[in-house]
């Protein structure tokens, strides 16, 4: 466990955590390379057509809409830190062919946007399990704190990364900003090795597709992550036109050359590290669903004066602005979904948003670049203004919901089931029954109870769910789920609920009749195949409290 003091105040207080400082100032030297590429990527084709520079973004982006959720699979079934080795190796070794391609001059446009496309891979498969173990290096009161710090790290990068590459490219030629993202692996890969993480149970008996539902039902009913994806789709799409079409601005606008490109690209990375100062404060004034509101149309204005700007500098200072409206709005929601997934499924769910996130970008680039191509960089920027303006005002209606009351820590509270059968891992489906007794003056509020437990039982492994009334007795309710196999059970009593879980379970059970308790049976389907033999320990009475 970390052991940086959860009570710090201080914006870098995950610093403290020996592991994540290393890890934060390898990334960060990796970020710096990466931004490089993308100069020298972006300016190699410059002069080709708009569409393709814009296809940069989505090369890089792409891969995550293709491979995110099997990442996230991945990163919840193995080893994290062995995912994040394989995915720094393999970036490596991509890196490395494209160095060797540029200095040769063999490099076209074809290759360039492959290669890319290659590097965007790694990127999807390492993107789950980095988010996933940052519960493991900091305290769970800063994952807020750590999300930020993340956020700075990637804009401090693009604060450098730009503006050196820029001066490399000009000065030495496009080869030498991709040697340079070559080496940037090695620093987190030497990291990761030296990292001695504790040992962590997963969920490695899941086969692939059936992992990929669980993930799938669990962020279906979990409203909280659903609100944040939304919230994401209503920004990125906006956001993603500054990233697309700031090359061509800088080039055929402001007539600039890769240095000034890489100067533009620096004002917004100094901008949202100046934000991560007062991004706090901004937080505390507007609570977070006003710093999404007020992130969007702030940078909405942003792309507003950069479609006129008559002047370099003047598309300099406007984009200072933009880097907070960046950070803020990204980190509020990074910070938000981390504190509302529990471990078992956190790199799947994770692994949902940068779907969302990156593919959101990957999507929106290329409409926005041949917009761009028909009616010029201004009434892209424009037009893009126009949907962030609308997504800010949309928080009205759609605001992330308090996550205060949702505590994702495992809770474990359902004993084990005592069954006269001894069922194997496979052995399902099961049908599990819980039956209560509620008087008639409690029977509203028992029913709006149970629409919670609904979701947590389908969260957490039920493939449906009913709530039912006997008819010659009204105080007796049953409900009934059917989980996949006696595996996804245990996993239920074991591992996957959480204490939130918990709470509306034991709000709802409040409202029983005195001196009653819920009666709990498993019944397995016996067309699959018949559970055979018997527990020389297990009795016929006292079911499981489930």
């Amino acid at each position: 466990m970390p052991t940086a003091a959860s009570a710090s105040p201080s914006a870098w207080a995950p610093l403290a955590a020996r592991v994540f400082r290393a890890l934060w100032i390898a990334q960060l030297a990796s970020n710096v390379g990466s931004w490089m590429q993308t100069v020298g990527a972006q300016w190699l084709l410059v002069g080709e057509s708009a569409t393709l520079v814009t296809l940069v973004q989505t090369a890089s982006s792409l891969p995550v809409m293709l491979l995110a959720l099997p990442s996230g699979v991945l990163a919840d079934r193995f080893d994290r830190r062995g995912v994040l080795l394989a995915a720094q190796f393999a970036m490596l070794g991509v890196s490395t062919v494209l160095t060797v391609l540029a200095f040769t001059g063999r490099l076209t446009p074809g290759l360039l946007l492959g290669l890319t496309f290659l590097m965007g891979c790694g990127t999807a498969l390492m993107g789950p399990a980095w988010q996933a173990i940052q519960p493991e290096l900091v305290e769970r009161s800063q994952l807020g704190q750590a999300a930020a710090l993340g956020a700075v790290n990637m804009n401090l990068a693009r604060a450098a990364g730009p503006a050196l590459g820029g001066v490399v490219v000009a000065a030495a030629g496009v080869g030498w900003v991709f040697a340079f993202n070559a080496v940037s692996y090695l620093g987190i890969a030497a990291v990761l090795i030296l990292w001695k993480r504790p040992e962590v149970p997963v969920d490695g008996g899941e086969k692939l597709l059936t992992a990929l539902r669980t993930g799938r039902r669990y962020v279906r009913n979990a409203p909280g992550v659903r609100r944040v994806l939304l919230r994401t789709m209503l920004f990125i799409p906006g956001g993603a036109a500054l990233w697309a079409l700031l090359p061509l601005v800088a080039s055929r606008s402001l007539h600039l050359g890769p240095g000034g490109y890489g100067l533009l690209l620096g004002a917004v990375g100094v901008g949202a590290v100046a934000g991560a100062f007062v991004l706090p404060a901004v937080q505390r004034a507007l609570g977070a669903n006003g710093t999404l509101a007020a992130g969007g149309v702030l940078y909405a204005g942003v792309l507003a004066v950069l479609a006129t700007a008559p002047a370099p500098w003047l598309a300099v200072l406007v984009l200072l602005p933009a880097g907070l409206a960046w950070i803020g709005v990204l980190s509020t929601l990074n910070a938000t979904l981390q504190t509302r997934l529990p471990g078992w499924v956190r790199a799947r769910g994770l692994a949902v948003y940068l779907l969302f996130f990156q593919g959101g970008q990957a999507l929106a680039a290329p409409v926005w670049g041949a917009l761009a191509a028909g009616w010029g960089p201004a009434v892209s920027l424009l037009a893009a203004g126009g949907l962030l303006v609308a997504g800010a005002v949309s928080v009205r209606w759609w605001p992330l919901y308090d996550g205060d009351a949702i505590d994702p820590r495992p809770s474990g509270h359902w004993p084990e089931p005592p069954l006269v059968f001894e069922p194997g891992p496979a052995d399902g489906p099961v049908r599990i029954s819980v039956s209560y007794r509620v008087a008639p003056e409690h029977r509203a509020a028992f029913i709006g109870h149970m629409a919670h437990v609904a979701r947590s039982r389908r969260r957490t492994g039920a493939l449906d769910w009913g709530l039912f009334q006997d008819g010659n007795d009204p105080a007796e309710f049953v409900e009934t789920y059917l989980v996949g196999s006696w595996a996804e059970h245990l996993a239920q009593h074991h591992r996957r609920l959480t204490v939130t879980d918990r709470v509306h379970e034991e709000r709802a059970r409040g409202l029983l009749m005195p001196g009653t308790a819920p009666s709990v049976t498993h019944a397995f389907d016996v067309t699959a195949g018949p559970v055979v033999g018997v527990r020389a320990d297990a009795g016929l009475s006292g079911p499981d409290s489930a």
